[in-house]
């Protein structure tokens, strides 16, 4: 177990960088916004509101959370021969610069195999995310949504959901949202649906994006597959009015789930999921001449 670090992390490897070198303790400590994803690139892609919501504004502070080694992704071009070990390097290097460029208060590196991130029985990752969430104490979180259709994307928002649900209610966010990545949330009912303006600051979106060279040269365009999508949302989000933002991103709203334990993850989105089926059901009712 580390414990050179201004917290304890379970995984030999974790890291905790910080772009502008203050300790620690110091940029955990200002952490306004902050955003846990499964793999290096998942952060830039579902938690771009987050970074864009402090940018350049000395009174909110960003941090992300990374939560596997990314020694797992497939690779080829320049990559094809990299073995596992130097992908992980590659990937985490990547993962740095983007907390650089972003001008992220820290970037939390915690370096769990994709196993272990699935395996139930093991309490080690949600243990490393209530010591960050202690230490941070952030206003607002960003994961990944529980429809995503990425087994380790879902492990990881219901490893956020139980370590906040061990905090107090006033040390917990004062909201937990659930975004894109593997699956798109526009079939969210428009009074469920959270819409993240993202219009600003389009060529700083575009080099996040881009910093991921290991997956865009490795056959995974996620930069123009990402601005695409938060394009296409943009436009159609409303079909009765011109387009008002350059790009939306959508999430779900998690937040009820870690405020009560009575509320399961499963029956929470399948709520969510009988809401779409009532809307399209009542539509094509109203309109059925059949």
């Amino acid at each position: 177990m580390m414990t050179e670090h201004a917290i304890e992390l379970h995984q030999e490897d974790a890291q905790i960088f910080v772009p502008d070198g203050v300790a620690e303790d110091a940029a955990l400590a200002r952490t306004t916004h902050l955003a846990v994803g499964a793999h290096q690139d998942d952060l830039e892609i579902m938690a771009i509101d987050g970074i864009l919501q402090c940018f350049k504004r000395s009174e909110r502070w960003f941090t992300g959370v990374v939560v596997t080694d990314g020694k797992g992704s497939p690779r080829k071009d320049t990559y094809a021969d990299y073995d596992d070990d130097a992908m992980g390097k590659v990937r985490t290097e990547e993962q740095k610069k983007a907390a650089v460029l972003g001008e992220f208060s820290a970037q939390i590196l915690l370096d769990f195999p994709s196993s272990i991130v699935k395996e139930r029985t093991n309490e080690d990752v949600v243990q490393d995310l209530v010591a960050l969430f202690r230490s941070c104490r952030p206003e607002i979180v960003y994961t990944h949504n529980l429809a995503d259709k990425h087994s380790t994307h879902v492990a990881v928002a219901l490893d956020v959901i139980a370590a906040l649900r061990q905090l107090p209610v006033e040390e917990q966010p004062a909201a937990l949202y659930g975004c894109e990545v593997w699956r798109d949330l526009d079939w969210l009912v428009d009074d469920f649906k959270v819409s993240f303006d993202v219009s600003e600051h389009q060529d700083l979106q575009a080099a996040l994006l881009s910093v991921f060279d290991s997956q865009i040269a490795g056959g995974k365009h996620y930069d123009l597959a990402a601005m695409g999508r938060r394009r296409a949302h943009a436009t159609f989000s409303e079909s009765h009015a011109t387009d008002e933002a350059e790009g939306f991103v959508f999430a779900m709203d998690l937040t009820p789930l870690i405020r009560s334990a009575e509320l399961t993850p499963a029956g929470y989105v399948a709520g969510l999921i009988h809401n779409f089926t009532n809307d399209v059901v009542r539509r094509i009712d109203g309109l059925n001449r059949l």
